[in-house]
Formats: C-alpha cells, sequence, structure tokens
C-alpha cells in the first residue's frame, strides 16, 4: 500500500480503523485462544468447563482461624503464610503466640 498516493480523507480513514483493530487486537486474540482451547477439550471428550472445574476443585479448603488481632478480633490469620503486621508488632511488645490464640 503507497500511503502517499492516498487523500487526506483516506488516510485519516486508514488511521481510524488501525486505531480500532488495535485497541480490539487483545480481545480478538483471546477469543481465538478460547474457540482453540475449547476444541482441544472437545478432541479430548471434554468442555473446557469441565476441565477448569476440576482444576479449581483440587486447591486446599481455606484454614480456620487461629490468631486473632488482639485491638480487632476480626482481623485472623491463620497460622500459615506470611505473619500480618498486628502479629508481629504483638510479638515484638512481649506477647506470647498463645495469648494471641482463638480459643
Amino acid at each position: 500500500m503507497e500511503l502517499n498516493n492516498l487523500s487526506l480523507k483516506e488516510l485519516k480513514d486508514l488511521q481510524s480503523r488501525v486505531g480500532k483493530a488495535i485497541a480490539t487486537y487483545e480481545d480478538r486474540r483471546k477469543r481465538e485462544a478460547l474457540t482453540q482451547l475449547e476444541a482441544s477439550a472437545r478432541d479430548l471428550g471434554f468442555s473446557l468447563s469441565e476441565l477448569v472445574d476440576a482444576q479449581t476443585q483440587k486447591k486446599r479448603p481455606a484454614t480456620a482461624p487461629r490468631f486473632a488481632n488482639p485491638n480487632n478480633a476480626d482481623d485472623t490469620w491463620s497460622g500459615r503464610g506470611r505473619k500480618p503486621r498486628w502479629y508481629i508488632e504483638a510479638i515484638e511488645s512481649g506477647k506470647e503466640p498463645a495469648e494471641l490464640e482463638i480459643n
């Protein structure tokens, strides 16, 4: 395409169409990927939602809270993962972990 041979109106129209194509590019790619994934799942005898649901069901259930913030009982921690700031501050101020446990 020789851009120098186009009129101003044609160039602006082209610019508008390119802008729209760029804006919708990622959505088009996602739809294409989803279509391919659905076809692959169907070829294997499943629906894509069956496979996604099966994967999410393998997650561990949420752990019950084990510790509570002494200043706000609604602020809890299971004892897993990163320690919350309130827990660290309570321990540094001299509290024992047993004092923060939920009975």
